[in-house]
């Protein structure tokens, strides 16, 4: 069949345009499969058997031995051929996509792609022309008709036959899309045999944005990435407002350089929940053990003798080397944080009690504590040379952001390659299946409540330092909704077992660098309260959507 200059072809005559490519292909596929049988084939099966005996119990030690001796002995052989074949092999696979390099698309692919196009214009053509059949029938069919219930009847046949004639387009288009994917995939099906499976790296490319194209669904991109567009927008926005407003640009160096600074040691924060997040969990003590760490380590690193006390008692660090308070400071924070998310942990393991609660309940004790340990006062600056001391500025860098790289490298290690990351994954992800599977869900979910602890201290402490100082209970108020959003935002799911560090990072990112472009816009803090609230609450019902969507 003909349209216009096109040719739209039938499946026989598909298969005609590619027997000749596959028949020169198969000839020299054929000749590479005779040359690897006593070479690379006879080294992976001899390879497999001699994996076999070292596995094989039933065998005596001098048996395995012999064997195993021979086997290499063979594997040796074989490689010796499979090294004498290789110039011949190379020539011939050289040969085969030399043809395909000039035959497959222009005597192929472009006529199926071609096709595929012209097809998918008669299939629309096909269901508007039912559309107006549809209709027709149905305007008929409505003048016969006198009852109320008919009509409703009639209606209801209408609308299900629309429904229909849509399905069956999308089945059209469907199956003429998988056409045209399978012809552009053959010519690699082709290179794969040849080469045993080794690409190159713009084959590899191309495969996969191919495969992106022929999976991509708009409903589905827009739940995965609308939040981000809109995000996207409002930046875009904001950057052309605020040198009309302000008369400066938004996104200068030193600006960026601030907004990752300021979100560093919210990275530790955000790091740490994320995994009570996978969990299906949350933290809602965060901000308060913000505030203890950045007290205990303010005292310790005090200029001078502290001016206030705790619980009465005035402390004086001065006496110890510098470096010794600094490190004391830092194992002062993560002790504490550790200790409070531990008993948090343990509650939520041992009684499966909800985060909500155990947390909620960790977040009361720490603020009621520190507040009439401290009176609720400040304890002033620390001593002026430990920032430059922990995190200098190189040529106007803030090494504070090589902290947070480092921690999101050491976190990603452990979520993705250790056995703990892994079991993670599994008990958020059905707890009851993880312990059947042998996995400890207890342990699991204290370790991972131990791990955001010594996070939150890391994160206290690098405050403290990044401020220098003026720790108090109230400091860290509201943070907690801050790292629960940013995860979320993320892509870290309430729902447990999804979830991926680059999300965390993404996230917290994208808090950090909204809240700093409205604060220089002058964009009211409740105001800003209002903007994060929204984000959040479209970004848990998009995580929802895709949920209900899976189920």
């Amino acid at each position: 069949m003909e349209k216009g200059n096109t040719k739209i072809l039938t499946v026989e005559e598909e298969k005609k345009l590619r027997q000749p490519i596959d028949e020169f292909v198969g000839n020299i596929q054929k000749k590479i499969d005779a040359l690897r049988v006593d070479g690379i084939d006879k080294v992976i099966s001899l390879q497999n058997t001699l994996d076999g005996v070292k596995r094989d119990r039933s065998l005596t030690q001098g048996e395995k031995e012999n064997r195993i001796a021979t086997l290499r002995t063979e594997i040796e052989m074989a490689k010796g051929v499979d090294a004498k074949n290789k110039d011949e092999i190379s020539k011939l696979i050289a040969e085969a996509e030399a043809y395909l390099k000039e035959h497959f698309d222009e005597e192929y692919y472009k006529p199926v792609k071609e096709s595929c196009d012209q097809e998918k214009v008669l299939a629309k053509e096909k269901y508007n022309q039912k559309l107006v059949e549809l209709k027709k029938e149905h305007e008929e069919n409505l003048k016969k008709l006198s009852d109320s219930q008919e009509i409703k009847d009639e209606n209801y046949v209408y609308k299900n036959r629309l429904f229909d004639a849509k399905l069956q387009l999308q089945n059209d288009l469907q199956a003429v899309k998988d056409r045209r994917h399978e012809a552009f995939s053959h010519k690699y099906h082709l290179i794969d045999l040849l080469r045993m499976s080794k690409f190159t790296f713009m084959e590899s490319r191309a495969q996969k944005w191919e495969n992106y194209k022929y999976t991509f669904n708009k409903r589905s991109f827009l739940l995965q990435n609308g939040l981000y567009i809109a995000i996207i927008l409002i930046f875009i926005a904001l950057c052309i407002i605020t040198p009309i407003v302000k008369g400066a640009p938004l996104l200068t160096y030193n600006n960026v350089l601030n907004i990752l600074q300021q979100a560093s040691p919210r990275m530790f924060l955000a790091l740490g929940v994320a995994a009570l997040i996978l969990l299906a969990g949350t933290d809602l003590s965060i901000g308060r053990m913000v505030g203890m760490g950045m007290t205990a380590a303010t005292i310790i690193m005090h200029q001078g003798v502290n001016t206030g006390g705790v619980f009465g008692h005035i402390f004086d660090f001065t006496g110890m080397p510098l470096v010794g308070r600094i490190v004391l400071a830092l194992v002062a924070c993560v002790v504490l944080c550790t200790f409070f998310t531990t008993i948090a942990g343990f509650f939520t393991a041992k009684f499966k009690m909800h985060p909500f609660i155990s947390t909620m309940s960790n977040m009361l004790v720490i603020f009621g504590l520190v507040t009439y340990a401290t009176k609720g006062v400040s304890f002033g600056a620390i001593e002026p040379v430990i920032p430059n001391m922990i995190i200098p500025k190189l040529n106007g860098f803030p090494t504070i952001i090589l902290w947070a790289v480092a921690a999101i490298v050491i976190v990603w290690f452990i979520w993705n390659k250790t056995t703990f990351g892994k079991n993670l994954y599994a008990v958020g992800g059905n707890p009851e299946a993880a312990a059947v599977s042998g996995i400890s869900v207890f342990a699991v979910t204290v370790g991972a409540f131990v791990m955001a602890g010594i996070l939150y201290g890391f994160g206290s402490w690098l405050e403290c330092i990044r401020m220098v100082g003026s720790g108090s209970a109230a400091y860290g108020q509201g943070w907690e909704m801050d790292a629960i959003a940013a995860c979320v935002v993320g892509g870290v799911s309430f729902t447990g077992g999804i979830g991926k560090i680059s999300g965390v990072v993404v996230g917290v990112c994208i808090f950090t660098a909204l809240t700093y472009s409205l604060t220089i816009l002058g964009i009211d803090t409740n105001l800003q309260f209002v903007f994060s609230g929204i984000i959040i609450l479209v970004a848990v019902t998009l995580d929802c959507l895709k949920y209900v969507q899976k189920k």
